[in-house]
């Protein structure tokens, strides 16, 4: 049986993805194929390279990617996420899929042309840098003669790309929307207006997948609160114990925790 596991963008959030994938570790169950938007591509794309879901946590928390955020100068985005290029070269050094040891497909959004582009072979950095460019927060990145942008923009849960090649999808959205604060400023107000709109995308994309975990506790937490990466972690541990504990004992992925 092949597993295909579909990561959602959602900055901070997505710390939650490796949470999930480390208690599905230590029950044997691991992706055959991954998928990833945004921070589900970051997150995939280490576990596609071989790294361990905690060791990942460790290093990604690590590391202060806001000393690397400064401003572009440009009119079409606040900060050039190219400029950790070589911090991500440390540990992608090969700089491509082929490395990979497990397939790993990358959402983006051409910005140029207005429409989704998946990624899976060629060089691996830049489709990375531009699945995470959040619009008006990120500048876009340049691939070929076209700006590419966060895939959360076309499709924030790429479940479909998956189905023709395995045979299980497990659907992991970190961006469960919760109820909002009737006195929320401006820029909660806009984020949450976003979230709005990639969920309602998001939904199809939940139906694809054999299971689908939205870890609610994940409301609290904003885009960027990378300070509390250990506690969104945990919330992604505890989720997946959840879900994977109260599955039937005849579950094809039941038979696979009995061989621990």
């Amino acid at each position: 049986m092949k597993i295909g596991l579909a990561l959602s963008g959602g900055g901070a959030r997505g710390f939650a993805h490796l949470g999930i994938a480390q208690y599905m570790y230590e029950q044997n169950i691991r992706p055959d194929m991954i998928a990833g938007t945004s921070a589900g591509a970051i997150a995939g794309a280490f576990l596609a390279a071989g790294y361990e879901p905690k060791r990942t946590m460790e290093i990604i928390s690590d590391i202060n990617f806001l000393k690397f955020f400064r401003p572009a100068m440009s009119w079409s985005g606040l900060v050039n996420l190219e400029k950790i290029s070589d911090l991500l070269l440390e540990y992608f050094p090969d700089n491509s899929f082929k490395s990979f040891k497990i397939p790993l497909i990358i959402s983006t959004t051409n910005f140029t042309k207005g429409e989704n582009v998946n990624f899976e072979s060629g060089e691996l950095i830049k489709p990375l840098l531009a699945s995470a460019s959040i619009p008006i927060i990120f500048k876009p990145i340049l691939i070929g003669e076209d700006s590419f942008v966060d895939g959360g923009v076309t499709n924030n849960l790429p479940a479909n790309v998956l189905k023709p090649h395995v045979d299980f999808t497990i659907g992991v959205n970190c961006n469960p929307v919760g109820t909002s604060n009737p006195n929320a400023g401006m820029k909660d107000m806009m984020e949450r207006t976003m979230l709005m709109i990639i969920n309602y995308q998001t939904k199809d994309q939940a139906k694809l997948c054999d299971i689908f975990i939205e870890p609610q506790d994940l409301t609290q937490y904003k885009v960027f609160t990378l300070s509390k990466a250990k506690e969104i972690y945990e919330i992604g541990y505890e989720s997946a114990k959840e879900t994977f504990s109260n599955l039937a004992e005849d579950h094809p992925l039941k038979e696979l925790s009995k061989a621990v």
